[in-house]
């Protein structure tokens, strides 16, 4: 198994981390859908908020949605950080172990498809706009995302600020 960091947007350079803006209707920050052959295990997940003036806190929740997946902007391989040696040694992450596209892995969902069930991963949260969420799961304890499956980070808002969200998964 091997390590992986993947953030809400393309990988900095020489630019800063991209933010996202959130809403208030539901927005997928992030979404990771797992090949059809190797099934994810969600280490660790976190949101942050960059909200100046405290205001009604915001909806966050970990979920699987079957192969439901929003229509997003796609992961390159370069946005997905190899985190251990296990990930340093092997290959493309991408080729191998996460689908990638507009309807499977990537960030800032422009639609949210239709859901018909959700698994929740991790119990949602109400988050002040003004601060951020990281939870690292117990070892033995990590969800895992089914073959096939689409886990999403997903925020609600009573008005719109900007956030940074991540997922380290092990695979």
């Amino acid at each position: 198994m091997a390590l992986y960091l993947i953030g809400s947007g393309p990988m900095q350079t020489t630019a800063a981390f991209a933010q996202l803006a959130t809403g208030t209707a539901i927005k997928t920050l992030m979404q990771l859908k797992a090949s059809a052959t190797a099934s994810l295990k969600i280490v660790e997940w976190g949101c942050s908020f960059d909200g100046f003036t405290p205001a009604a806190p915001g909806k966050v929740e970990l979920i699987e949605t079957g192969t439901v997946a929003a229509t997003v902007t796609a992961f390159a391989t370069a946005d997905i950080t190899k985190l251990d040696a296990q990930a340093l040694a092997g290959g493309d992450p991408v080729t191998n172990l996460i689908q990638v596209g507009t309807t499977s892995s990537g960030y800032n969902a422009s639609a949210e498809g239709s859901i018909v069930a959700v698994r929740n991963l991790h119990g949602p949260q109400f988050i002040s706009n003004t601060t951020q969420y990281n939870f690292q799961f117990p070892l033995g304890r990590e969800p895992t995302l089914q073959i096939n499956g689409v886990a999403r980070i997903r925020v609600t808002f009573a008005a719109t600020v900007n956030a940074y969200a991540y997922m380290i998964v092990d695979i």
